[in-house]
């Protein structure tokens, strides 16, 4: 796809057109518009196809479990169960190996929903632990208005890309406390029924997740497990404040690379539309590599704040 087509285009629109049955099999390929990381999918962007698989409105939880690097412009298998009043979702490569593993649900009518967080554990089993979403509701993370340092941003992420025609040009902001900023959405964010693409929602959090991890690590990585509650559905229009409390960022006892984070996103009125909790996972030696390719977009003492070992 052309930059001229972007501009024809929304992002519910290039999701729904990357998928496609082939036979009783379903099929993702998700545009190069949805990047990351280099070469990667945004994870936003696969927790908004699961969504957008699972249809309707009102308050959902959206899981996903990042195996391995989700590859953008190739046809990956993608395989839904529907089950105890959730749609399972297995997006796999072309050799049959899960890269993300999640579902969507609804929460029950008696209060509010919990999330099943799934870890990996050394052992190669996993353990399950209970959250209540309530206590994120609650107490949600503060958010960042125009104060602070500027985050980096890069060329192509669908995120922060500067030059991405389909992206949301989000500019974060972080200090000693928050990292967050507020984003206006353009009219490519509109769905087809007035509503604000949920994709939005879930890329912000993610983002932002991304940052808290990487300021708290002082090392680059991924984010490997997500769990997104949307409230309800969003009226279009409204610009979008996100952010997540730098202290809240907690780093596991059992392994020392992963960081719990917790983030929220608000609208122009205060009204809580999404929260998050979404664990970073920080890869050895991977700063460097990542504060290479932001330094062909950003001075250097933006990338140095946040990877002050990586930039001289």
């Amino acid at each position: 796809m052309g930059t001229s087509d972007y501009r024809m285009a929304t992002t519910e629109s290039v999701l729904r057109r990357g998928l496609e049955r082939s036979g009783d099999e379903l099929i993702l390929t998700l545009d190069p518009a949805f990047q990351g990381l280099p070469d990667t999918a945004h994870g936003g962007s696969v927790l908004a196809v699961f969504h957008l698989l699972a249809g309707g409105n009102g308050r959902q939880t959206v899981r996903g479990i990042y195996r391995k690097r989700v590859p953008l412009g190739v046809p990956l298998p993608l395989t839904t169960t529907l089950a105890d009043g959730a749609l399972a979702c297995n997006l796999l490569d072309a050799s049959n190996t899960t890269l993300v593993e999640g579902h969507v649900r609804r929460p029950g009518p008696d209060g509010p929903s919990e999330t099943r967080v799934v870890r990996t554990v050394a052992s190669g089993g996993v353990e399950e632990a209970t959250r209540d979403v309530a206590s994120v509701v609650e107490d949600s993370p503060p958010v960042l208005a125009d104060r602070g340092d500027p985050l980096p941003v890069s060329s192509t992420c669908f995120a922060c890309g500067v030059d991405n025609p389909l992206g949301l040009r989000v500019r974060l902001m972080h200090d000693d406390a928050v990292v967050g900023g507020t984003w206006q959405p353009r009219e490519g964010f509109r769905t087809a029924d007035g509503a604000l693409a949920p994709v939005a929602l879930t890329t912000l959090l993610d983002e932002t997740a991304f940052w808290l991890g990487a300021l708290a690590s002082g090392e680059s990585g991924m984010t490997t497990e997500l769990v997104v509650t949307l409230h309800d559905s969003v009226p279009f229009g409204s610009a979008i404040t996100v952010g997540g409390a730098r202290g809240r960022a907690r780093q596991r006892a059992d392994d020392p690379r992963y960081w719990d984070t917790e983030v929220a996103a608000r609208d122009e009125a205060g009204r809580l539309l999404a929260d998050a909790r979404i664990t970073f996972v920080a890869v050895r030696g991977s700063a460097r590599r990542l504060a290479a390719w932001l330094l062909t977009t950003n001075p250097p003492e933006i990338v140095r704040r946040v990877f002050p070992a990586s930039v001289r």
